[in-house]
């Protein structure tokens, strides 16, 4: 595991520095899921494939910007699916954006998962990792990762970030929203999940959720690269994952790019969605 996480980090480091280069425009390309590809996109997933490539331990990997798994080594023992570059529309007015990962073994399910990594670049670029407990560390000037401090969500947090269009909420998420609020929960939304949702862990504790809706009754947030290892992540940290009724963990993808609604927060922001979806 330490030498994937090592990839990881070259991978951050790499990658913080062509975000730093602004090369923020469209490509001509689409990705597997009818999204138009920014240049930065493409060259941060090669950037991802060329590290791991090196890696002896990973037997296959498979992108949010692809459609098929890509062959690493026949003997390796790890899964790996990843999103390069997750908010990367976000780049243009300066957000904070990120890379995820999750590191499976045996299949793509939510129970073949064994660790989650997630990096932000902001103002510091920083790396959580799931493992055995969940350790944040910041990339210093020399280039390495150095480790902050272990994270752990409390029973009920501040934050309430929301996603998808409110004219297409259904009625039952209205009022979970609407209590959450009467309860004093601040509003913090950015349109990045990891941003998002790196807050929430930082801050202790809060809700993340992606709803079903009548645009998206299966959710946007794709399971293998986005929401398996934020679920593994909020599991490790002492919270939830749920997709409104069930464990996010429990489900088992048909296609690597399946959807599902989300919701990701503490115990007590968890049974508030129980209450209302039940």
């Amino acid at each position: 595991m330490v030498e994937i996480f090592d990839a990881i980090k070259k991978s951050a480091v790499r990658i913080k520095k062509l975000i730093e280069e602004d090369d923020s425009e469209y490509s001509q390309n689409i990705n597997a899921t009818g999204d138009v590809q920014l240049k930065l996109d493409i060259k941060s997933d090669l950037v991802i494939e060329e590290e791991f490539k090196k890696i002896s331990s990973v037997k296959e990997i498979i992108s949010e910007e692809k459609d098929g798994k890509t062959p690493i080594y026949k003997n390796g023992k790890y899964l790996v699916g990843y999103d390069p570059l997750d908010g990367s529309s976000l780049l243009n007015v300066n957000f904070s954006v990120g890379s995820i990962f999750g590191i499976y073994k045996n299949g793509y399910s939510g129970k073949d998962m064994v660790a989650a990594v997630y990096v932000v670049y902001g103002p510091s670029t920083q790396m959580v990792t799931a493992y055995e407990d969940v350790g944040m560390y910041k990339l210093n000037d020399d280039g390495n990762f150095t480790f902050i401090k272990s994270l752990e969500l409390n029973d009920e947090g501040h934050i309430n970030a929301t996603g998808a269009t409110h004219c297409n909420w259904p009625k039952s998420h209205i009022k979970l929203v609407e209590e959450i609020y009467s309860r004093g929960h601040r509003l913090r939304y950015s349109g990045g999940m990891v941003p998002d949702l790196h807050q929430i862990l930082l801050k202790g504790g809060g809700l993340f959720s992606y709803p079903s809706t009548s645009d998206k009754p299966i959710g946007k947030l794709r399971m293998i690269f986005e929401v398996f290892p934020f679920a593994f992540m909020f599991e490790k940290a002492g919270g939830e994952a749920i997709d409104g009724k069930s464990r996010l963990l429990d489900l088992t993808p048909s296609h690597p790019h399946d959807t599902t609604p989300c919701y990701f927060g503490s115990k007590k922001e968890i049974e508030l969605v129980l209450k209302y979806n039940g």
